[in-house]
């Protein structure tokens, strides 16, 4: 049974009906021994209580988009096929645009949490030895006849840690929320990517590349790009493309802009930080090297020429706004950061209110870029 799916969230209902009313039935009625009497009516207090917290957790992953399976939550899910030394780069000597095209195969998803829309496959990366699974949706000009010979920007959106590929469509509800401004022209058509993240069962890879152990970093800034623009009709390179995440997903994004600003035009960082031991579970945080090289402050402070990225950063002042205003004071042109505060704490909720503003800041950043004719209102702080 699906850990995600509404029969194991009924089920769980259920259980929880049952295990509160059999107390209630059977107390007066437990026979024997007082030890055995007391140690039975413990029994059915203790049940009632763990299908409750089941109740309570199944409600809370499901609208959060913490684990997508019982793999996920159990720690086993394991989506390294082959993990080589790719060496500085990340292309371990490779070209990511060589070879024939290899347009992936998308199927509509039939999870309802994500809504109308969205399509998915399973990608192999060919350079990373990362297999998981990438999420799309397309912005309503995509199949206009006005623009069936235009090519699209593209946003990948990267989930936090525990997070799942579904959690921007789905908690956040990103296409929702754009969709009429993308149709009224108010934000740029953008492709929307979700790829997986989370690669390591309990560990959170801090979307690095670690030789023997995961190419995390390859994964999403090579891979995922190259399939997509072999499959849809989207920019390709820093022209076309841009990353945003929250949480440890924002701490990717960031990182991922400034080391490749080939790569990137733009990210989009929401309550994340600087620092990877502020994911406790992150692996680049327990070695000193990978912790130093991972610090997306460390590598703009040491880069050779400023990165000539934009970076949208917002946080509370102890959760990602200090370690935004780090990052713009250590900034030089033409590297770009626009830092904003916000309140309400480290949610779903509060990053889902930013969308609008994110996507207009985003907009700004791809004006002029076909097929979007750059009609945008600023973005607002919030």
């Amino acid at each position: 049974m699906s850990l995600t799916g509404t029969p194991f969230f009924l089920t769980a209902i259920a259980a929880t009906v049952i295990a509160v009313l059999l107390p209630l039935l059977l107390w007066g009625r437990v026979a024997g021994p007082a030890a055995v009497r007391g140690a039975v009516r413990l029994g059915m207090v203790l049940v009632a209580q763990a299908t409750a917290v089941l109740t309570v957790f199944v409600a809370v992953n499901n609208s959060n988009g913490l684990y997508d399976n019982w793999s996920d939550l159990l720690g086993r899910g394991h989506h390294v096929v082959a993990a080589p030394d790719l060496g500085p780069d990340g292309l371990g000597g490779l070209r990511p645009d060589a070879g024939p095209r290899q347009p992936a195969d998308f199927a509509p998803s039939h999870d309802r949490r994500m809504g109308r829309g969205v399509i998915g496959t399973t990608l192999t990366g060919r350079v990373s030895g990362v297999r998981g699974e990438v999420y799309v949706w397309l912005p309503p000009q995509y199949d206009r006849p006005a623009y069936r010979d235009k090519k699209f920007p593209v946003v990948e959106l990267l989930a936090g840690f525990p997070g799942t590929a579904k959690a921007w469509f789905g908690s956040l509800d990103v296409q929702t929320q754009l969709a009429p401004m993308m149709a009224s022209g108010e934000v740029a058509p953008f492709i929307l990517v979700s790829p997986r993240t989370s690669l390591l069962g309990s560990r959170d890879t801090g979307c690095a590349n670690v030789a023997g152990v995961v190419d995390a970093e390859t994964w999403l800034s090579v891979d995922v790009p190259r399939m997509v623009t072999d499959t849809f009709r989207a920019q390709r390179g820093p022209r076309g493309w841009a990353v945003a995440g929250y949480s440890a997903g924002a701490h990717c994004a960031v990182k991922l802009a400034l080391a490749h600003p080939n790569r990137y035009r733009a990210a989009v960082g929401l309550s994340g930080y600087n620092d990877p031991a502020a994911e406790r579970a992150s692996i680049t945080a327990k070695n000193p090297a990978l912790r130093r090289d991972n610090n997306p402050l460390w590598i703009l402070r040491h880069a050779k020429t400023p990165p000539r990225t934009a970076l949208y950063l917002s946080g509370a002042p102890r959760d990602g706004y200090r370690d935004g205003l780090a990052l713009r004071a250590a900034a030089r042109r033409p590297t770009r950061v626009h830092v904003v505060p916000v309140t309400g704490g480290h949610s779903r909720a509060v990053w889902r209110k930013q969308v609008p503003d994110v996507f207009l800041w985003l907009s700004e950043q791809f004006a002029g870029s076909a097929p979007y004719t750059g009609r945008v209102a600023p973005a607002k702080g919030i």
